[in-house]
Order: structure tokens, then sequence, then C-alpha cells
């Protein structure tokens, strides 16, 4: 059976997200998936299962299965708005991973190359906002909730995906983000904005963040804003060895999340192997 899919039911489905109260980040992720797989679809937008299992055999071929599923469940959620049940498909069957991948892995020293590179070329503002994400663990999309009366109080109220959680700001940070707001005449609101007022986004910071890679001798695959908030994690993990309290600190509904940014790489794993002194 045909299905039509169409930029306004996109558009209709995305209102019905808004006023699920999804964040601004889900949002903007399904609407990109949505868009990318309307883009493949005949001339009308016709959609059938035979179509869908064809995009899911190609994404498969593409992409790392945990992006492929994350791409599916904007697609099924879609569908089953609209009614057209047959047309779902089945997320990618995947095996837990233990170890993360090292190469993408933003350590210490590259953060404080970053952050060094930053202030040689003048980006005052990519400065706060990398040292905010690194010293908090916040999301980009919650960086608007970083105030002046934030500042004031020694901690953000966030509210994000439904909930809301306060986030401690470190004294220290407090003092040098009211510096930069002393500088830039910030007098009340979001501490991060553009020139035209508005908050900075993820794309905004992506690109500054990719301008920085060559100048602090970083490779440009690790450099993106959600790897500030993994570098947190593990630093936090490393100190406090409390899962369940980074868990809270991150905002995640499920311990399990967690266990994702403080996984160990293979070579940790190698090593802690071979101490345990049970090979002659």
């Amino acid at each position: 059976m045909y299905h039509w899919m169409t930029q306004a039911e996109i558009q209709r489905f995305l209102a019905h997200l808004r006023r699920e109260e999804r964040s601004p980040g889900t949002l903007a992720k399904y609407r990109r998936d949505l868009l990318a797989f309307a883009a493949r679809l005949p001339q009308g937008g016709r959609v059938d299962k035979e179509q869908v299992l064809a995009w899911k055999e190609e994404m498969a071929r593409r992409y790392a299965p945990s992006t492929v599923n994350s791409m599916i469940a904007a697609l099924n959620g879609f569908f089953a708005f609209q009614g057209w049940h047959g047309c779902r498909v089945k997320a990618l069957r995947q095996q837990r991973e233990i170890f993360r991948e090292k190469a993408r892995e933003l350590d210490k020293g590259e953060y404080l190359a970053l952050l060094a590179a930053a202030r040689r070329r003048g980006s005052q503002r990519l400065y706060h906002v990398m040292q905010t994400l690194g010293a908090t663990g916040i999301r980009v999309s919650e960086l608007v909730f970083v105030t002046v009366e934030a500042l004031a109080a020694g901690r953000a109220l966030v509210h994000c995906k439904g909930k809301r959680r306060a986030v401690l700001l470190p004294q220290k940070l407090c003092r040098a983000l009211q510096g930069y707001c002393r500088a830039r005449g910030i007098t009340a609101g979001s501490v991060f904005v553009t020139r035209t007022g508005r908050p900075v986004d993820r794309s905004n910071l992506w690109r500054e963040m990719q301008a920085l890679c060559s100048r602090a001798g970083v490779e440009a695959r690790k450099v993106f804003p959600h790897n500030f908030r993994h570098l947190f994690a593990r630093a936090f993990y490393a100190l406090d060895k409390d899962l369940a309290k980074l868990a809270d600190l991150l905002g995640h509904a499920s311990i399990e999340t967690t266990r994702i940014y403080i996984m160990e790489s293979g070579a940790e794993h190698k090593r802690q192997v071979e101490r345990l002194g049970l090979i002659l």
C-alpha cells in the first residue's frame, strides 16, 4: 500500500512533537532525518515498506548501527503518527559495545590545547563556551540556561526533555563568565548569544570549533560540542566513581546511558588484563 509523505505532513508531525515537549535537539534531529528520507522518494513523496527497507539497507552500509537506529526511530515515529504502521521497520541488531573508540576521544591535554588556541585567536565566546561545557557537562542546548542570574546564584536551573535539574556552576567559572559579561555589556539573560541576541546553537559552535583544530593540533573528528560532555563525564567518574551521581549530573534517565560515557578504551582494558598476573 502506498502513502504520500509531504512537507506539510512532516511539519504537522514536528508540531505534534513540540506539543509533547520534546527537546529542540530532538526536533532538529527528526526534521533532518525525515527531510533526508523524503528527498529520496519518487516524485510526489510516494512511500511504501519496500522503499523503507531499501533505505535501511543503504544506511546500514554507510553508517554505524547506532546512527541508523536513530534515523529509524525518527521514521517509525512519523509513520506511527500517520497511522502507516505497515511502513515501520525494525531497528538494526547490534552487540553492546564495551570499549569506546579511542580515535574519537577528546582528552584533557587536547581540551587545554583548544582553549589555548581560542585565546590566541581572540575567540572569547568560544573559549568560555568550551570551558562551560567541559566544567559542567551540560548539553549545548542547555547553554541557554547559563544566565547572568545563574552566575550570581552559582547554579543554573536546566529544563530539558520534560525534566528540570540544578547544575552547579564552579565558583571559578562564575567569576570568569561574569568578567566576560562585563566586557560584552551583558547584564541579564543568557550569557552565550549571537550578534543578533539569539542563543548560540550546535551548528554555530561546531563550525567555530572546527576552525580551531589545526591551530590546536587536535584531530578534527574529535572536536564537536557533545565531546566536551563526554570529557566531563570521564573526568568526574575518574575522581568519584559514583555512576548514579554522574547520571544525575548529566540529566540521564538511565544509568545505562551514562555507562556509554565512561567506557574505557580497548588499550586500557588490555593493560588491566595484563596486570592480573594470570599468565606464566
